[in-house]
């Protein structure tokens, strides 16, 4: 069946189940979700937010607004319903991902490395978090914690090419050059765009 077709029917089955149950949360969010395949964000946002009105805990909910915020370029925004996510649900992962990622695109490394650590801890298998973790530290001159991090994330995912880019760099930081070209050369492979001036510092100790 048409994927468009099944989004449309889903969104009709959410608008009757919100017509005999208006107080319903999870059924205002599950058309938010549908909405948001559709990217109709205003039409979502509204949703997502009589989501949170009739279910205040609906720490999903919470994240969604938070990624319509980033969308709109408004990291306050994000930032301030993920807080509110992981308030509704403490051990929320992708909340406290999506906090770290807010303070280290803000700039404020210490705060990011705090929320991500966070992420993993609460979820073991987030490759995401543990490759912003790994570019956290780097960007802490923590090289080595930014390499264990940068690992994590390639065991759980051995194509993630961010990972491969960070450890790239951690490496070269370190003066393990092998593993810096073989890390390099990785991600270039699944297509990242890496920085010039790495590239030209790993090809002077290649043979």
């Amino acid at each position: 069946m048409d994927k468009a077709k099944d989004v449309h029917e889903y969104i009709a089955r959410q608008r009757t189940a919100i017509a005999s149950n208006p107080d319903c949360g999870t059924s205002h969010y599950n058309l938010a979700v549908g909405l948001l395949g559709l990217e109709k964000y205003d039409e979502a946002e509204k949703s997502l937010e009589m989501a949170i009105a009739c279910s205040p805990g609906l720490a999903e909910a919470y994240v969604q607004l938070g990624g319509l915020c980033l969308k709109r370029g408004d990291l306050d925004g994000c930032l301030d319903y993920n807080r509110q996510a992981v308030k509704a649900k403490p051990g929320f992962s992708e909340g406290w991902g999506n906090i770290g990622f807010v303070h280290l695109q803000r700039g404020e490394v210490e705060e990011a490395i705090a929320a991500l650590k966070k992420a993993t801890q609460f979820n073991f298998r987030f490759v995401q978090a543990f490759a912003t973790l790994g570019n956290a530290y780097l960007m802490n001159n923590q090289v080595d914690k930014s390499i264990e991090a940068g690992l994590k994330a390639i065991k759980l995912a051995p194509d993630f090419a961010v990972a491969h880019n960070n450890l790239a760099i951690a490496y070269l930081e370190k003066g393990e050059t092998g593993k810096a070209i073989e890390h390099c050369d990785k991600a270039l492979a699944l297509g990242y765009e890496v920085a010039s001036e790495i590239c030209r510092e790993i090809d002077r100790f290649r043979n």
